[in-house]
């Protein structure tokens, strides 16, 4: 029998609206953060038992909120946030929908108690579930607010059965605390579990004192590792940290990203991430970084997920760019893992120094059957000073060396003052090289800096011109999307440039006439299928690049000087001065690292000398 359409119950309402807002304890505490983070705190103290089933607290040092405006801050629809639809277009509170307070007092027992700054009292109110509330009451209580949330779905069984065990309820509102305490570092923050203490953050304000919070919460192996960035494009600003890629995670469990201080799980910018790591991580593991892109409120939307976990850009194809370029510039430049970033050398140094444009040592690596390492047979060639200050410095050392099979008649003085990755004294194994820095030892992987050098020169030889097409003696068919086949009209300048010849055979199908050279043997249907996939969601032809550098890659391996090959001194040096002119030389094509350092106060510690 059909049932007649009526109003539902105002309480009934949020008891639906609930099922989207709350989820767990930690939704919950979520919802109670951001508005204690709107209200202007400065520390914020979080309280729970069993995990937030029995019992959660949210106290803040904010602005309070009057008597008069406690019962109206449990209604429905209610906030301070927005005023007209207008608002909605520069959104740049945390909170700001009305529903959060209403939907969690609908399904617990929440007492709200709040003090205006420099008010004489503090007023308390409270509701068990129900569709009223009590009237306001004076109570004491310091500057600021506090919810107090009890058994939470108590009135809805049916939710409370979804529930895991406490322990589990914790980690996620411990996830949950940490992701603010990252994001508002400036706010002094602390977690409790039934009376223990499981972190107690003060306000960080200054770099020290972040990298502090960063270490306590993240660990100290993530600082030690990660680079620190800072990018700024127009009104697009990125700034944070991102490890590298030699140090990633079997996890996707350190990616923190926050858009105007809102952690959000966006796939564009997941994306975007992706392919600035694409050429420096090992497959099947995860990147792991803390950034933050400050952007135009107007600009992004928040309003397009109950929870505010999603946001849309106005421009997505400018935010994907950028966030790329940033992290794929700051991916390339490196670092010397605990001694600063080693010295790239541009092309107008190396043409002062006599060494060929990365252009024209690509070319010629290019066309080489075998990529030998690049050497020069005068000494003069090598003297550090010159590699470091420039050709006009004074040289420490003189006079023609002679290479032998043996080995090496002397070295470069040491006295001089040394390059980034310091003079080679010796070959360990056929495998690795140790070199003597400024201050510790470095050990380089000779086959996987090898590869990564040329690797870097393949790629720039490609990227000089315009890549070589293999006509088809039989074109291939493909059968695609309608809107696959209009597309290929719409871009086949591009997938020209790309070496790809591509008609439309009908209304779903196409015939690949050329395809690019490197490519032979490729599985050409699925190639073309996930090319279009790509330019149709993000406008990039990313596929058929990576594919390329795939094919580049593997060509790099074979090429690279192999283990158990003896090297003399000079051609030692060769490698190291080279791993310092390429960007993303501190890992292999693999995403492992090419070299490591252990410094003198490693070495000392080893041996335990100075105890």
């Amino acid at each position: 029998m059909l049932k007649p359409i009526r109003l539902l119950p105002s309480q009934l309402i949020d008891q639906i609206a609930a099922g989207e807002v709350v989820e767990r304890p930690a939704s919950v505490a979520k919802e109670l953060i951001e508005n204690s983070l709107d209200a202007g705190a400065g520390r914020i103290d979080i309280d729970v038992e069993q995990g937030g089933i029995k019992r959660l607290r949210v106290r803040d040092d904010g602005h309070g909120i009057p008597a008069a405006e406690l019962s109206l801050a449990l209604s429905r629809h209610a906030t301070s946030k927005i005023v007209e639809l207008s608002d909605l277009e520069g959104v740049a509170s945390l909170g700001f929908r009305g529903e959060a307070l209403p939907s969690i007092a609908s399904v617990s027992r929440l007492t709200l108690t709040s003090r205006v700054r420099g008010a004489d009292l503090a007023w308390q109110v409270q509701n068990d579930g129900a569709a009223d509330f009590d009237q306001p009451r004076p109570v004491a209580h310091p500057d600021g607010t506090t919810v107090e949330i009890r058994d939470l779905f108590f009135n809805v069984p049916a939710r409370r059965k979804f529930l895991r065990t406490a322990k589990t309820e914790l980690g996620h509102l411990e996830q949950v605390a940490r992701c603010f305490a990252l994001a508002q570092p400036g706010i002094a923050l602390s977690l409790t579990h039934q009376g223990r203490v499981l972190f107690d953050l003060p306000a960080a304000t200054d770099a020290a004192a972040i990298r502090q919070r960063l270490a306590d919460l993240l660990g100290s192996g993530f600082v030690e590792q990660a680079l620190e960035i800072d990018e700024q494009a127009g009104d697009l600003s990125l700034r944070g940290w991102v490890v590298r890629p030699a140090f990633s995670r079997s996890q996707g469990d350190r990616q923190f990203f926050f858009v105007n201080g809102r952690l959000v799980r966006d796939r564009l910018v997941a994306h975007a991430v992706r392919q600035a790591f694409k050429d420096v991580l090992h497959h099947g593991r995860h990147p792991a970084y803390l950034l933050h892109l400050a952007i135009p409120p107007a600009w992004v939307d928040v309003n397009v997920h109950p929870a505010k976990q999603e946001v849309r850009f106005r421009d997505g194809r400018q935010v994907h760019d950028f966030l790329n370029r940033a992290l794929s510039r700051r991916l390339a430049e490196g670092a010397a893992l605990g001694m600063g970033a080693p010295t790239l050398v541009g092309d107008a140094e190396r043409s002062q120094l006599g060494v060929p444009s990365l252009a024209l040592q690509a070319q010629e690596a290019w066309h080489q059957a075998v990529m030998p390492l690049r050497i020069r047979d005068r000494r003069s060639d090598y003297r550090f000073s010159d590699l470091v200050q420039g050709p006009e410095a004074p040289t420490a050392a003189s006079g023609p060396v002679e290479r032998t099979d043996a080995g090496d008649e002397g070295m470069p003085d040491t006295t001089a003052e040394m390059p980034p990755l310091g003079l080679a004294i010796a070959q360990l194994h056929g495998t690795y090289v140790l070199a003597q820095a400024a201050d510790g030892l470095i050990i380089v992987d000779m086959h996987a800096a090898h590869e990564r050098i040329g690797y870097e020169r393949l790629k720039s030889a490609w990227a000089t011109g315009r890549l070589t097409s293999q006509p088809l003696l039989v074109p291939i068919s493909v059968a695609v999307d309608p809107s696959a086949v209009a597309l290929v009209e719409s871009q086949r300048l591009l997938l020209e440039d790309l070496g790809l010849v591509v008609d439309p055979l009908g209304r779903d199908r196409l015939a690949v006439r050329a395809i690019p050279a490197l490519l032979r043997g490729a599985d050409v249907g699925h190639l073309v299928q996930d090319l279009l996939a790509d330019l149709a969601a993000h406008g990039d032809p990313g596929r058929v690049r990576d594919e390329i550098h795939r094919v580049l890659a593997t060509m790099a391996c074979h090429r690279a000087v192999r283990a158990n090959r003896r090297l003399t001194l000079i051609e030692m040096n060769a490698l190291l001065r080279d791993m310092e002119r390429t960007e993303r030389s501190d890992q292999c094509n693999h995403g492992r690292p090419t070299w490591i350092k252990l410094s003198q106060a490693d070495l000392d510690r080893l041996f335990a000398r100075g105890r």
